[in-house]
């Protein structure tokens, strides 16, 4: 898995590509963790996920409630595999998705 990162002023940009999983969670909480600061804006952009699993659903919860408290968060492009982790689990009714 690869996570790029665009930050411009108080909006961040987070680009996972692969598979978000239990090896590579911590990759993906860490890309997060180290650019938060300062953020009001957070959107995710997952035109390039294949897969998500619990472990990157605790990432996104914790973005989640980080973000509730200083700004918004937001996932775009959501594959239909992903949109249906999400509806499964209860995310897209936590989740602002476009």
């Amino acid at each position: 898995m690869v996570v790029n990162v665009k930050k411009e002023g108080e909006n961040l940009l987070v680009i996972p590509e692969g598979r978000i999983d239990a090896a590579t969670a911590g990759d993906f909480s860490k890309a997060i963790e180290d650019n938060i600061d300062g953020v009001k804006n957070l959107t995710f952009d997952f035109e390039k996920l294949e897969y998500i699993s619990s472990a990157g659903l605790r990432a996104l919860l914790t973005a989640q409630k980080t973000m509730a408290k200083v700004g918004s968060m937001k996932v775009i492009h959501v594959a239909d595999v992903i949109m249906d982790v999400f509806n499964i689990t209860g995310f897209a009714d936590i989740l602002t998705i476009e």
